[in-house]
């Protein structure tokens, strides 16, 4: 059984772009890069940004079949502390925001926002009682 996830690895087209919105935007600590990746870490877990043609050759396919149509395949959600603080401070720096902070039925404040790239990321706190 698959019991826990060891690396979150992310597909872009534009590696410099999309190193640079994670290591400065988001504030992510970056540990590795080269030509073809940038490994951050989150906490314990790696976060990878790769290449399409790297991600490509390591899966022997074409990069065209790692593309969905040009739209996010999945959704990170990651704890916050304040996801109203967080959202004003992304909106200022011009993250694209796709939807405000909104309290949900299952007890959690959530808003979400978009990477360079279309990758959607929930940013959530639990429901103050």
């Amino acid at each position: 059984m698959i019991s826990r996830i060891y690396a979150t690895i992310v597909f872009v087209q534009d590696l410099t772009r999309c190193t640079a919105f994670y290591r400065d935007t988001l504030g992510f600590r970056q540990i590795e890069a080269d030509e073809v990746s940038t490994t951050f870490m989150l906490g314990d877990q790696p976060l990878l940004l790769v290449t399409l043609p790297a991600a490509a050759e390591l899966l022997a396919v074409t990069p065209e079949a790692l593309v969905s149509d040009g739209r996010p395949r999945g959704l990170f959600a990651a704890r916050v502390d304040d996801v109203d603080a967080l959202y004003a401070t992304l909106s200022q720096q011009g993250v694209t925001m796709l939807r405000p902070p909104l309290d949900q039925d299952w007890g959690l404040r959530t808003a979400h926002f978009a990477d360079p790239e279309g990758n959607v990321w929930e940013i959530h706190q639990p429901i103050a009682s």
